[in-house]
């Protein structure tokens, strides 16, 4: 049984599915075969996502219960986002939810992401509380040792420079950086790997997604500096002053000039 959502959530029956997007919602009970479709056609899903685009599939995702799990499946035309940088293609195996939320987004057109959120009851059916009037939190700013930040800084100055689609820079142009910031401290490429290393280690072990050759498959490339430089970036670990930190110290008190690589100097 589909019961369109309307209003906040009451304590459900253990599995119950409620699935919402900008045009409505509806709340699914955890039977055996139930199922939900979502995509643009309005006349034919049961949530509609992307009414005005027509990059997004008439039926674009399904959720079917089986074997006291929600599965989703794309049966669309193009990839859904998931949680944690991870896609799933159309003709892929469906993946399972778990219990709480789960965010995905329905990629449009013209730079348009379109948000679809799954929430599965617990085990005690009882939704997160409201929070109306608690207190904001912010999010996980990750401690950083003055050296750690330094070559992060440097690393990832495109993305302080809200740069599109930025990179990391090369562990030898960071060198090259750091070396003439600082030519007493002998900065090498192996030294700066040794640092984002360290740090990559720590916040894995912290529970960030990403980190390690093991989750992100072959070829590795620039993926696990990027996905490191946007969680630094998204807690706020980094922001745009720290570019201050590449900023070579003038004796006479004059301002100097932030240190980039040749391709970043204005």
């Amino acid at each position: 049984m589909l019961t369109a959502v309307n209003g906040a959530m009451h304590k459900r029956v253990p599995g119950t599915l409620s699935v919402q997007a900008v045009a409505g919602g509806v709340v699914v009970e955890p039977v055996e075969g139930n199922m939900v479709r979502f995509g643009r056609n309005r006349e034919a899903v049961d949530v509609c996502v992307g009414l005005d685009d027509d990059q997004v599939s008439r039926q674009h995702g399904l959720l079917v219960r089986r074997r006291g799990t929600w599965w989703l499946s794309n049966t669309g035309r193009g990839p859904i986002e998931l949680p944690n940088a991870q896609w799933l293609r159309p003709g892929e195996e469906p993946i399972p939810l778990s219990a709480g939320y789960t965010t995905v987004f329905v990629l449009g057109s013209r730079g348009r992401d379109h948000l679809v959120e799954f929430y599965v009851a617990g085990s005690d059916g009882t939704p997160p509380p409201s929070r109306h009037r608690s207190v904001t939190r912010g999010p996980q700013v990750w401690p950083l040792r003055p050296k750690e930040r330094l070559v992060l800084v440097a690393l990832g100055q495109r993305y302080l420079l809200n740069e599109p689609s930025p990179q990391p820079l090369t562990r030898a142009q960071v060198a090259e950086l750091l070396d003439a910031l600082q030519p007493e401290a002998k900065w090498t490429e192996k030294r700066v790997e040794r640092v984002i290393g360290t740090v990559r280690e720590r916040l894995s072990a912290a529970g960030v997604h990403g980190l390690l050759r093991t989750e992100v498959g072959e070829p590795v490339g620039n993926t696990l500096s990027d996905n490191l430089l946007k969680e630094l970036v998204r807690s706020t670990t980094l922001c745009p002053e720290d570019l201050d930190l590449l900023e070579p110290a003038e004796p006479d008190g004059a301002e100097g000039s932030v240190l980039r690589f040749p391709d970043q100097q204005q």
